[in-house]
């Protein structure tokens, strides 16, 4: 039976949609296509019919996931937009968030397995990463210049190191200590950053 063009896109969506969280879950290589399109409601056949290679999956897959990071940030620094930096940490920085591997941060989830990946996937990143810097720039007063700040880069690299060792531990306790000492350090070197700013 032949499906239509607007059928075949949201197939198309819908598998976007499915590996992005699939991937976050279990990494890039962890997850077969077999399992994959099952996971968006297909089958194995119409894959190919969709997508050039598993390849050009995880790209899409990736943009999609740092879309939808992207977004969660934009919600939370608009629920606090006296201190976005302070909403974003807040969400982030979470026993929620650590919870969440399928819907949580893509850069945390799949940062080594990048390393691993091609062009167009670290195209992706790269640019979701700059997002992500471009942001963190602007709550900081640092967002005039067209090259990311260190400051940014270093509460970036803080929160996403933090996030991660969360969770690789098993002790409940500790994974919560690194959380709170990195949203206290952000915290602490924002606020130095305000007073010399004065």
């Amino acid at each position: 039976m032949r499906v239509s063009r607007t059928q075949a896109e949201e197939n198309r969506q819908a598998v976007i949609n499915a590996a992005s969280r699939l991937f976050r879950e279990r990494g890039f290589d962890g997850i077969g296509l077999k399992d994959l399109m099952k996971g968006a409601g297909l089958t194995q056949g119409a894959f190919y019919k969709q997508f050039e290679s598993k390849n050009d999956l995880v790209a899409q897959a990736s943009r999609r996931a740092l879309e939808c990071t992207l977004q969660r940030w934009e919600e939370a620094a608009a629920s606090n937009p006296q201190d976005p930096l302070e909403a974003v940490l807040g969400f982030y920085l979470s026993m929620g968030h650590r919870g969440e591997p399928m819907d949580g941060c893509p850069v945390v989830a799949l940062g080594s397995d990048v390393a691993r990946q091609d062009a167009d996937v670290k195209a992706a990143f790269e640019a979701g990463i700059g997002t992500y810097l471009d942001m963190l720039a602007g709550w900081i007063g640092e967002g005039d210049s067209d090259q990311p700040s260190g400051r940014a880069m270093a509460i970036l690299s803080t929160m996403v190191g933090a996030l991660l060792l969360s969770r690789a531990v098993n002790d409940e306790q500790l994974s919560g200590d690194f959380l709170r000492a990195a949203a206290d350090q952000i915290r602490a070197s924002a606020h130095q950053h305000k007073k010399e700013m004065k």
